[in-house]
């Protein structure tokens, strides 16, 4: 009996030829037509195909322009099946793409169009899948992509020898989203997306949602799937439970491509930073990492601020589990992970994000508002609930799938205002008349809320320059929900203040004593970031005046009033050993230093600050809480001193700084209690390779009024130093 072919005109195979087709899977793959199956191959450079099936073969005829067609020999219902095509070369055994359903739902689809997919990691990019069907496990990876405008979409990558005809992918409804499941391919798999755009154009585009990338220069996608096992349960038990502004904080900025390097100048391996990092931190006592942008970027130079591929982990380093195992030993070890995130701007390369559909679709359309004069990059559109969701689920793939404690975002005074970097008559105001971007604030409250809903115990640490209100404050009062925020006025004025001769101190007092008139306003971080040592700053020790002694005594002093002061640190990798040199991406930093006893002293006094910090409460407690700081002497300026208390919970903490580069004996110290206080702390100290001067570790407070205390002791100030004096309860 003949069975006829499921008719397909003419004009629509040469839209499945010309990838101009939507739906590829109504005319290839198998059909019911009839009461037979139907199937329809795109092969173009096949020279046979043959359709294997319930142990026959079915010879496909060629129909149009690599189009292959047949229907199936006895089969009434469409069977498992297989494809073998032959070329120059024999035949090749392959499973058809057309013969699966939708990966994604329609829940699924809903939630992206309304831009509320928190997961959407988990429906677009590419996904390696295992299905148990009842002829065995099928394997493949399921490629889903956002592209709206796109008129079509093709598939290509090194399983069809970059020839994307083979594979049209389908457009699922009015949802934007175009989806193909590949059969046969799994981790490894390099791919990119063929997008015929709104305006006509094919172009090769990178996947906005791959998970793992290759090595800059190269710029294809990589298909991957995880086999990595954590072990910190225990310290996710823990996270959950904390409320960062209370706890101890004191954090470690890094760059993974220059903090260590081959002795060729080739990066480490996330293993590798893994096996030196981990045991480093450790003993400096550090209790936080902070990652410069660890997102797929080409350009080194950029140090990871102007990202492609914001789903994958940097593949100089090594693949996505290698950076999961970088997090779970940190964790081990106690040490939490904070990331450098950018989604404030993002690249400009023609093969990633930018006119990705031929439209502005991830920029804003606007361009006074989607071009960032500053940085040369692209500007999100905020406006558009895809957008957000694309970034704050970004947000919480790096929470969730990576582990990560918190992330730090970069560039949020550049996101509140619409005159950013802009002169006059370069930007419009918003509805209201106003500077501010309304719609980079509802994302940011749309993110803090969200990754506070999902992942408790995590923090968002905003890079915000200006005097924006409420960026520490709930979402539910109009704030925008940071946990903290980088206090770049105390690091502008603490550094001004340092770079003075120490004569010349006493007339600038007041830029040490100024942040604590705003200290409570918000949640702070004080940062000595990266920021502070490139473009010619130099590095901090050569901003300190005097010879290399005063330097290094400055130095010494200045960490341990940063540490004691209210709000958590951040300190940049090298600092900790007194670099010389201006920090540069390019190679690593300056290990021989440590062999000199001096450095050394730098390095072991922040083992020392953090080791004391950690076990004093009352230095970090109660940060958030006015209560928790008591000026001694705010005013001592004259002679350059700086005294405080810190209280919370355990004994209270006393702080003394003397900026002046002499010793200042029977120094009288007006302190809350009678009593015993020990010196926990003497950046002086000769273990530091200081001049040794100090109160034999212990001081006696008796009764009697001073500076508003109700004791006092007569003490010693070493020169260009600071004392930690502890409280020893009775």
């Amino acid at each position: 009996m003949t069975r006829t072919i499921a008719p397909v005109p003419t004009s629509e195979l040469d839209q499945i030829v010309n990838g101009e087709h939507g739906h590829p899977h109504a005319v290839l793959g198998p059909h019911v037509y009839e009461g037979a199956v139907t199937v329809r191959v795109l092969k173009p450079l096949a020279s046979s195909v043959v359709i294997r099936h319930s142990g026959t073969e079915t010879p496909l005829e060629h129909e149009h322009e690599g189009v292959w067609v047949g229907v199936l020999t006895g089969e009434t219902a469409v069977p498992d099946y297989r494809i073998a095509v032959s070329y120059d070369d024999g035949p090749i055994e392959l499973d058809d793409p057309y013969r699966f359903l939708p990966t994604l739902g329609q829940v699924d689809l809903h939630l992206i169009n309304e831009g509320r997919h928190e997961l959407l990691w988990t429906v677009l990019g590419a996904r390696v899948h295992h299905y148990k069907t009842v002829d065995g496990i099928v394997s493949g990876t399921s490629f889903a992509v956002w592209a709206p405008s796109a008129r079509s979409v093709r598939l290509k990558g090194d399983f069809n020898a970059w020839d994307g005809r083979e594979h049209p992918m389908r457009q699922l409804g009015s949802s934007g989203v175009w989806e193909l499941f590949v059969p046969g391919i799994g981790s490894g798999t390099t791919y990119k997306f063929g997008v015929r755009g709104a305006d006509g154009e094919w172009r090769e585009k990178a996947d906005p949602m791959a998970f793992h990338a290759e090595v800059a220069p190269a710029t294809s996608s990589r298909v991957t799937e995880s086999t990595h096992t954590w072990n910190d349960d225990e310290w996710m038990a823990a996270r959950a439970k904390k409320k960062p502004v209370a706890e101890a904080m004191s954090i470690y900025e890094l760059h993974l491509g220059s903090w260590k390097r081959h002795p060729g100048g080739g990066f480490w391996s996330y293993d590798e930073l893994a096996d030196d990092l981990v045991p480093y931190l450790s003993n400096l006592g550090f209790t936080h990492v902070e990652l410069m942008p660890v997102m797929q970027h080409p350009f080194g130079g950029s140090w990871g601020y102007h990202v492609t591929s914001y789903f994958a982990p940097d593949s100089r380093y090594g693949d996505p589990d290698g950076f999961r195992r970088l997090v779970d030993r940190l964790h081990q070890a106690g040490i939490g992970v904070i990331l450098d995130w950018v989604p404030g701007h993002f690249a400009t390369d023609a093969w990633a994000l930018a006119s990705f559909d031929g439209t502005p679709l991830y920029e804003d359309p606007n361009p006074q508002r989607g071009w960032h004069k500053e940085w040369g990059s692209h500007i999100f559109n905020f406006g558009r609930p895809e957008v957000r969701n694309f970034l704050y689920a970004n947000a919480l793939y790096w929470l969730e799938e990576f582990h990560a404690d918190g992330l730090r975002v970069d560039g949020v005074a550049s996101m509140l205002y619409l005159d950013y970097a802009r002169e006059h008559g370069e930007w419009s105001p918003n509805k209201h008349g106003g500077r501010e971007n309304l719609e980079a604030v509802q994302f940011l409250q749309e993110m803090n809320a969200t990754v506070y809903k999902r992942v408790p115990g995590v923090v968002t640490i905003a890079e915000e320059s200006t005097s924006w209100p409420g960026v520490t404050g709930r979402t539910s009062d109009g704030g925008l929900g940071f946990g903290f925020k980088w206090n770049m006025g105390w690091m502008h004025d603490s550094l001004g203040y340092l770079e003075r001769p120490p004569v010349h101190r006493s007339w600038h007092h007041n830029e040490l004593t100024f942040a604590l008139t705003y200290a409570w306003a918000e949640n702070y971080v004080l940062p000595i970031s990266h920021d502070e040592v490139v473009h010619g700053k130099g590095s901090l020790l050569r901003k300190m005046p005097g010879d290399r002694w005063q330097q290094l005594a400055n130095l010494r002093a200045y960490f341990a009033y940063m540490w004691a002061h209210p709000g958590k640190q951040l300190l940049f990798m090298g600092c900790e050993i007194g670099q010389e040199s201006e920090w540069a991406e390019a190679r690593e930093l300056d290990w021989w230093l440590l062999d000199h006893p001096e450095h050394r002293g730098v390095h072991d006094l922040v083992r020392d600050l953090n080791r004391v910090y950690t076990s004093s409460p009352a230095l970090w407690s109660r940060d958030h809480d006015p209560q928790g700081f008591e000026w001694v002497d705010a005013n001592d300026a004259s002679r350059s001193v700086y005294s405080f208390i810190r209280r919370g919970d355990g004994p209270d903490v006393v702080s003394v700084s003397n900026f002046r580069d002499h010793p200042q004996e029977g120094f009288r110290l007006g302190l809350p209690a009678a009593g015993t206080w020990q010196e926990v702390l003497n950046t002086d100290s000769d273990g530091y390779s200081g001049s040794g001067v100090g109160n034999l570790g212990a001081v006696t407070a008796v009764a009697g009024e001073h500076s508003g205390q109700p004791a006092h002791a007569d003490i010693v100030l070493p020169p260009l130093a600071t004392l930690w004096l502890r409280h020893v309860p009775d």
